[in-house]
């Protein structure tokens, strides 16, 4: 029997059970980037590195459309959600979010979400502590939400952010978290539904040119516009993303406690340096564990196959800790992104290849911009850090620090 024909097994419950560090500790163990394996009953050929990213990104190459689950898309991204999309039809519902990308709509959405944080943090002070995890997903939800043009009065901020939290939070697991976003998303779903439906009818306005208003004037590649679940999906995943930005602010918190050193040039408003903080974050701390597709064709990549409908699996967080890219992968140190130039396809805690005409998170630079604001807010904060338990677990996806980074004694920047 040649290695070709030779049956794999299935991983799926081993990946679901080591989390983040399975995909590393496979390649660890394999001659070179890539390894061979079954995820879910399908063979899988599992890729890491830049060529690997342009590899993956090529639409010849690699299919998202049907590469979803079920239960990923009734979760995270919503049915006929732009992720799930190739070709003309995937760069039609595309440029609906590309204007998002230009610098004065990401500047505008910084300045929403700083807002709601000033506004926000004085209450915190008042009650002692509080749960900055927590806390900084209601004020991401309410930030997006009037940048957006979407109506969230004050009551129902927190219950919407705890919604908007709880569909990524359950996207990659089975049982109550599972259930909890899938509860969640039919809410949100039918809320941004009733709005589309009164904004077209005349009964709301929406702001001129606002998220809202080019979500409901959009048509896709067959010239119709969106029916009213697919527009409420697509606002979902405006405004989802943007509140997952929580999960990179306790990130924040947390590397400031650990290395207090780097509060200073942060609070200084160090420019330079507080953009190579913020990628930082996102390369050091685990968010996107991988990404995957299916084969558009038979495959061989470094010599390996994968069939036509094989699963092609981009090793996310494992390039993101790559000796062979950034010499000390398990150092937290945002100067390496002041010593030299990263390539596009070598940092991809958000996906890789061109986001003008790929799958590359479109909202890469949103996250970027609102977690410049809100680390120098957090560095220029007077708090303490009581005693909790601050561990992060990989075998939790997604995970984040146990306790959420709880704060005491809270008082506002002076001046």
């Amino acid at each position: 029997m040649d290695v070709l024909s030779r049956p794999l097994i299935d991983r799926t419950l081993p990946l679901l059970a080591e989390g983040y560090a399975w995909l590393p500790n496979r390649m660890r163990d394999a001659t070179g980037p890539v390894v061979r394996t079954r995820i879910m009953g399908r063979p899988a050929l599992a890729l890491r590195g830049p060529e690997a990213v342009r590899f993956f990104y090529d639409e010849e190459n690699v299919h998202r459309h049907r590469a979803i689950p079920e239960p990923v898309l009734a979760t995270l991204f919503g049915h006929e959600a732009v992720h799930t999309l190739d070709g003309p039809a995937h760069r039609a519902r595309k440029s609906l979010f590309l204007p998002l990308l230009e610098p004065g709509r990401v500047a505008g959405l910084v300045d929403h979400v700083t807002a709601a944080w000033d506004e926000a943090v004085p209450a915190w002070g008042r009650r002692g502590s509080v749960v900055l995890f927590d806390e900084a997903s209601t004020v991401l939800a309410t930030g997006v939400h009037r940048w957006a043009g979407i109506p969230l009065d004050d009551a129902g901020a927190e219950t919407t952010a705890r919604d908007m939290i709880a569909m990524v939070d359950g996207f990659a697991t089975a049982g109550p978290r599972h259930l909890r976003a899938r509860r969640a998303r039919a809410r949100q779903e039918d809320r941004l539904g009733r709005l589309v439906r009164d904004v077209r009818s005349g009964a709301v306005t929406a702001p001129a040119d606002s998220v809202l208003d080019l979500v409901c004037r959009h048509r896709d590649a067959d010239g119709e516009p969106l029916d009213e679940k697919t527009a409420a999906v697509e606002l979902l995943n405006v405004v989802r993303p943007t509140t997952a930005v929580a999960w990179f602010v306790a990130f924040t918190a947390h590397a400031l406690h650990r290395w207090p050193e780097h509060r200073g040039p942060l609070a200084d408003g160090d420019l330079p340096f507080t953009a190579a903080f913020a990628h930082e974050v996102r390369r050091f701390y685990p968010f996107v564990p991988f990404l995957g597709g299916l084969a558009a064709r038979d495959l061989y990549w470094r010599g390996e196959w994968i069939p036509a409908g094989g699963l092609v699996v981009l090793d996310v967080y494992g390039q993101n800790h790559d000796e062979s890219l950034w010499g000390d992968p398990y150092a937290f140190r945002p100067q390496r992104f002041l010593q030299r130039p990263v390539e596009r396809d070598e940092l991809i805690p958000q996906g890789g290849g061109d986001p003008a005409t790929g799958h590359r998170c479109p909202g890469e630079g949103i996250t970027v911009g609102v977690l410049e604001a809100l680390a120098g807010r957090l560095a220029r904060m007077e708090y303490t850090v009581p005693e909790q338990n601050l561990t992060i677990p990989l075998n939790r996806v997604p995970t984040r620090p146990h306790s959420g980074v709880l704060l005491s004694g809270i008082r506002p920047a002076a001046g």
